[in-house]
């Protein structure tokens, strides 16, 4: 554990866990990760969950389920260990489900202990659930939703059961999202019509729900895939009641519904790029496999609003700029916001004016920041 991390949690030692408010908890939990967190306040997450149980339904639309798989490679704390110390149950995911199905044994099975359908109904009759939602819901065609049927029910239509019936709504990944790949330009994408649970890219009025006519809310958890940290600690924040939905949203999510402690509003992935030095230097690879800035290979970091390069990946080894361009998976519209993905960004290489290379050689301090916030606001079109 770092100097700085000793440091904060000793502070917070001295603070009433159970009393802090719902900004210094969500920093807190931002700067330390899942397994700090966990670790250092197992006895007030015992005491402030009081042994009640949270239910949580996990429901796989249109996706890769590589959000599941982020989240089942968390080392530290591993994902049984967090849910073990929230005290929740994951009481329905498709991929790690024991059930096997409709027929047992060329019997038809009739309870929930075996069919997942009769239990996934049983569970969304109950209510009192958070509903994750990991994939995009295709609306079509023709509005049918019928480009992904379970048990001959639309997914669109089983969202939007489960959404009614859920405490809390929380789409994981860049499908669930705003749709993510199945949502990018292609032949298709006007028959299929796939949505994100509450945006469509930057549309917030075209999301499932919105079609569904269901006015809930939904906290994103963007990324592809997202950090586990980002899924774990947003979930401990909504089960401990630390954010009150809806009334603390407003408060604690950007425009496009995403936790700011994770998704920064005024910090981009580039002003912690393990290659930062060298951009600012002026020293850029033009081939994969050097160590230099990959800005002319595509590198979307100045756009990306993550703490990625802070957090890191990998047991907090690594971060994707360390292996190749960073795509902004993070941002709304993606893929189709980052195309292309491996050509240099702004077409001619232009940055205030400048080529690139030129600014980059004098973009020190104040400059380079400058530089970032430009490059920002040229992608979100200001």
């Amino acid at each position: 554990m770092s100097t700085g991390i000793k440091n904060l949690v000793q502070t917070l030692d001295s603070v009433d866990f159970l009393k802090m408010d719902r900004r210094t908890f969500m920093k807190a939990v931002g700067f330390l990760g899942a397994s700090t967190f966990l670790s250092s306040f197992q006895t007030e997450i015992v005491n402030a969950l009081e042994f009640a149980e949270t239910k949580i339904v996990w429901l796989h639309g249109s996706e890769c389920t590589g959000c599941s798989e982020s989240l089942l490679n968390a080392a530290n704390p591993d994902i049984l260990q967090a849910l073990t110390k929230l005290n929740v149950n994951l009481a329905y995911h498709e991929t790690l489900l024991a059930q096997q199905g409709i027929w047992v044994d060329n019997k038809l099975a009739n309870t929930s202990e075996l069919n997942s359908e009769i239990l996934l109904d049983d569970l969304i009759k109950e209510g009192n659930y958070i509903l994750v939602v990991e994939g995009a819901i295709p609306n079509g065609p023709n509005g049918s939703g019928r480009y992904l049927v379970l048990g001959n029910k639309p997914f669109k239509d089983i969202v939007g059961e489960a959404a009614k019936n859920a405490n809390a709504i929380l789409a994981v990944g860049a499908c669930a999202c705003w749709g993510g790949i199945t949502s990018a330009k292609s032949a298709v994408v006007q028959e299929t019509d796939y949505r994100g649970t509450a945006f469509l890219k930057t549309d917030a009025s075209k999301g499932i729900l919105s079609e569904l006519n269901i006015d809930k809310p939904v906290i994103n958890i963007a990324g592809c895939p997202p950090h586990p940290d980002w899924i774990l600690l947003t979930l401990g924040a909504v089960i401990l009641g630390k954010i009150r939905i809806p009334d603390d949203l407003p408060d604690i999510l950007d425009q496009y519904h995403r936790p700011k402690v994770f998704y920064p509003p005024d910090h981009v992935v580039h002003d912690n790029c393990p290659r930062r030095g060298y951009y600012d230097q002026g020293l850029f690879e033009d081939q994969a496999g050097g160590p230099y800035c990959l800005w002319k290979l595509g590198c979307k970091a100045p756009y990306a609003h993550g703490d990625c390069a802070i957090r890191k990946w990998n047991n907090s080894l690594s971060v994707c700029t360390q292996a190749g361009p960073c795509s902004a998976c993070v941002e709304p519209g993606w893929p189709d916001s980052s195309r292309p993905l491996y050509v240099e960004s702004e077409g001619k290489g232009v940055l205030l004016g400048e080529n690139v290379g030129t600014i980059a050689k004098v973009a020190v301090g104040a400059a380079a920041v400058a530089a970032g916030v430009h490059a920002v606001r040229r992608m979100k079109g200001e």
